[in-house]
């Protein structure tokens, strides 16, 4: 009998307390902002820490798993230099010196796998709240000033890092280069009259280092029906 009450016992606990990892809500969105520095690279400039320019960014991600989302990124930036600075020489502007300052609007839509489940540890058994992550997208990229629009696509390919800082809050600090199709970003094409050949090559690119800090919110699941 004793036997008996104690296997009863032990059922109905096994269904009123919650499997171990599934205490707390996983979330399927995020969204937030991103604020950092971009680098021009191109006829004009060739050093990754010269002429950073500040950027800011919105951001929104659709979680799949504790691995992977899918990264929307909207953001603005400044490009600017000058042909004074260029270790090359460029002979159409050896007498008047060639200066250029561009707005930069960029939209992206970029894959991230996080190598280790991200989570706070209650939310998916295993996850833990730090992850190294890559990522790897398309975006399409405008660049207006001065008299010159450049509309080009671009290939964000990057790596970070990103910190669960409480239940919903994520900061994460990631480095991405964006190669584009076009080598009219700084508003100039082909200075030594050498057309680029083949995709991303003799084209102009543009690095962006950033901090992002987002919020995430949807719960999935199916108990949580007052969370947005």
């Amino acid at each position: 009998m004793f036997r008996k009450l104690l296997t009863i016992s032990l059922l109905t606990f096994a269904f009123i307390v919650p499997a171990e990892g599934q205490t707390e809500s996983t979330y399927k969105r995020e969204i937030g902002v991103g604020v950092g520095l971009t680098t021009y690279l191109g006829d004009f400039n060739g050093s990754l820490t010269k002429g950073m320019q500040p950027q800011v960014s919105a951001i929104y991600k659709r979680v799949f798993t504790p691995y992977s989302a899918l990264k929307f990124d909207l953001g603005f930036t400044q490009i600017k230099g000058r042909s004074g600075n260029s270790t090359s020489y460029y002979p159409d502007y050896s007498t008047q010196e060639y200066i250029f300052k561009k707005s930069l609007f960029d939209l992206n839509v970029s894959y991230e796998y996080n190598f280790w489940p991200y989570g706070t540890g209650n939310d998916y058994r295993g996850a833990i709240r730090f992850t190294p992550y890559i990522t790897i997208g398309l975006g399409t990229t405008l660049a207006t000033g001065e008299g010159s629009t450049a509309f080009t696509v671009n290939m964000p390919i990057g790596f970070g890092v990103k910190y669960k800082i409480a239940k919903r809050t994520n900061l994460a600090v990631e480095w991405t280069f964006h190669p584009s199709l076009s080598d009219k970003l700084d508003g100039l094409e082909a200075p030594y009259n050498i057309k680029s050949s083949g995709m991303f090559k003799n084209t102009d690119v543009y690095a962006t280092l950033r901090a992002t800090l987002t919020y995430s919110f949807s719960a999935n699941c199916p108990t949580c029906n007052k969370d947005f």
